[in-house]
């Protein structure tokens, strides 16, 4: 990111080289004032952005103020696994001293919960661009964009050097799986953000390599790394870990691999001397850094220690749509200083109705409402979310079904259409297959987002097998269009779903061969409509709760229409054979992961190969699972033909 900036940009040299040498010069000084290093808690306003298109990039308030504790957990070494740390680390493991806080007023003085979202294709990219969407002044604040990608990164910052001579590209964008350790992320990737809030105060990888006025980047891992140095004395010199090898010394002596500036993904710690360095950056005016921590600003942004401003009553739930008997877990995201809350829950019984995270169990299906009120112990705020849990039966009503489209009442009897924020959604219209109507997405008008129906629970546990068929009519926009209508199964009542059948771009979604660019497509006649089928769906689902889901993702493309919905047994539904050899492959283009489908009898395997233009076997797998996800992010660039028993698929791998 460092290196395209630069020579896209070759103006900056000079002024990167600059601030490079003043905070270089700078820190040095620093190291030598041990009384400016005493006693001091950087405390840093934080604002997160959330660049999104609806899809799971927009990730709620509960996992920010989640990725917030993970950080100042660990810049505070105030995590349970320092212990673990190897002994003759575990004595230069440092208290940083720096905590973030999400600002609670914007930089207009109105009050804020430190979190905004935008709109906007430009999460599908995640490099520097996004910050010309939204950026608070970032001598006041610290901007943290969260996306669906990070330019093909976990994440990156701007280096202090590199802010001081871009302002405008300052802060940090994350790929939204690696905030925090909840929703869209796990507690593997918990320390990514810390990682990449030491670059943004002047850390660089334990390995070095970023030094001005070159601007070179050391790959990890290469053993021409122990020339170089991170800057920091008591680092040892490392070409630098993607495991966690705690007894590696590549360059002679013991590796610190549990440092957050490595990749080993073992992190556990900053060392005395990191510490030391962040300081001076934020001691410094590069970048103006030094303004972030002062008493005025943090007066400012909200973030002193004296003031709370309860601005709104708010709360999350893990989900919305559940089976009779299952539990919710409610989070209460109001801000700020919170002192009392009452939470009142329609059809449900809570495990506490006064704390702020709590469980929530429903019997009954139903549609219920929700209510919080919360108070400051002088002020009180409240919120109700109608209609806002939907349970459903705990056991399917139906043993089959046939769904036409023809009434709408009866079809919300058995499906469910997910709400979603994107300007349409699934929606009946008056044409179809051999019927007046059907269920379509106007895709045409509505860009590139998810859209998701399924079946209320069906009652499969008396068949011996089961497919489902369906028939579609799709047009692509432009020929590189690449919609995706993917159907899933699940047997736990919609908690995990397993995709049974894609149909992609022009592979396999488009019924009719001309792209239609001008108008919006309306299938004309049935040689407009193909007929889809499903038939890998094992033993495993034949429960008394099984669901279908349907979700279609847009990718700029012309309408879609799904009509005559039939789930039975194959033979009531004339399905000769099963089919057993099918194979599709998603996204096509890909970036880091490569969905191979393919249809198969339970219990066989298959040997899955991918094969570069030369001829040369780069991956190869022993598969058993119908559904199969590949790494694909050590792949060149360049086009590769999928090999599975005899049958192929071309791709397209990006950058």
């Amino acid at each position: 990111m460092r290196h395209e900036m630069v020579q896209q940009n070759p103006e900056l040299h000079e002024g990167i080289a600059i601030a490079y040498e003043q905070l270089s010069t700078y820190t040095e000084w620093f190291k030598q004032q041990p009384t400016l290093r005493e006693g001091t808690t950087y405390i840093i306003p934080v604002v997160f952005h959330i660049i999104h298109n609806y899809g799971d990039e927009n990730i709620g308030d509960a996992q920010i103020y989640d990725a917030v504790k993970q950080v100042n957990t660990q810049m505070r070494k105030r995590n349970a696994d320092t212990t673990d740390i190897v002994s003759p680390f575990k004595a230069l493991a440092a208290d940083a001293e720096i905590e973030i806080r999400l600002a609670q007023l914007d930089p207009q003085g109105n009050c804020t919960s430190g979190i905004t979202r935008t709109v906007s294709d430009l999460t599908y990219i995640g490099d520097h661009q996004v910050k010309s969407l939204i950026q608070w002044p970032p001598d006041q604040y610290l901007n943290i964009y969260v996306c669906d990608a990070a330019a093909g990164l976990a994440g990156h910052a701007l280096l202090p050097a590199d802010a001081a001579a871009a302002p405008e590209w300052d802060g940090i964008v994350m790929q939204h799986s690696y905030v925090g350790t909840i929703g869209t992320s796990d507690y593997f990737r918990r320390t990514v953000l810390t990682h990449e809030i030491g670059h943004y105060f002047n850390l660089q990888h334990i390995w070095g390599g970023n030094n001005v006025p070159d601007y070179f980047y050391l790959t990890v891992a290469q053993a021409g790394n122990c020339e170089y140095d991170d800057e920091v004395e008591d680092t040892p010199l490392t070409i630098g870990w993607q495991t966690c090898n705690l007894s590696g010394a590549t360059c002679g002596t013991l590796d610190n691999v549990q440092n957050y500036m490595e990749y080993s993904y073992c992190a556990r710690m900053f060392t005395e001397g990191q510490k030391t360095r962040m300081h001076a950056c934020l001691n410094s005016p590069v970048a103006g850094r030094n303004n972030l921590w002062q008493p005025g600003n943090l007066l400012a942004t909200g973030t002193d220690d004296a003031t709370y401003y309860l601005c709104a009553a708010n709360f999350e739930a893990d989900k919305k749509i559940i089976c009779a008997g299952e539990t919710v877990e409610f989070s209460d995201v109001s801000y700020h200083g919170i002192e009392q809350r009452d939470w009142t829950f329609e059809g449900g019984t809570a495990s506490s109705y006064t704390d702020s995270l709590i469980e929530v169990t429903y019997t009954s299906p139903g549609v219920y409402g929700v209510t919080l009120e919360v108070g400051n112990g002088a002020e009180t705020e409240i919120i109700t979310k109608e209609e806002y849990i939907t349970v459903l039966p705990a056991q399917g009503a139906y043993s089959g079904m046939h769904e036409s489209f023809e009434h709408v009442d009866p079809f919300f009897e058995r499906w469910v259409r997910i709400p979603t924020e994107a300007p349409v959604n699934w929606d009946f219209t008056p044409v179809g297959f051999e019927s007046s109507t059907s269920f379509y997405i106007n895709n045409f008008e509505a860009g590139a987002w998810e859209y998701t129906f399924h079946s209320k629970p069906v009652d499969a546990s008396a068949l011996s097998d089961l497919a489902v068929t369906f028939d579609y009519a799709y047009a692509q926009r432009e020929t590189g269009n690449n919609d995706l209508l993917q159907i899933a199964v699940s047997n736990d009542c919609g908690n995990t779903w397993a995709t049974r059948k894609v149909f992609y771009g022009a592979s396999t979604l488009k019924t009719v061969d001309a792209a239609i660019s001008e108008e919006a497509f309306t299938p004309v006649d049935e040689t407009q409509w193909k007929s889809g089928a499903v038939t890998n769906i094992n033993a495993s689902y034949l429960v008394d709760n099984l669901m279908i889901r349907f979700r279609f993702i847009g990718d700029g493309g012309n309408n879609l229409y799904i009509d005559n919905i039939r789930i039975a047994h194959p033979d009531a539904l004339q399905v000769e054979e099963k089919m057993t050899g099918e194979l599709s492959v998603y996204p096509n283009p890909v970036t880091d992961q490569l969905t191979v489908i393919r249809e198969m009898e339970t219990g066989k395997s298959f040997l899955l190969r991918i094969v570069d233009l030369s001829g040369k076997v780069v991956y190869e797998e022993e598969a058993m699972q119908q559904e199969t996800t590949i790494f694909t992010g050590n792949l060149n660039q360049g086009y590769y033909v999928l090999h599975v028993d005899g049958k192929t698929v071309p791709f397209v791998k990006l950058k």
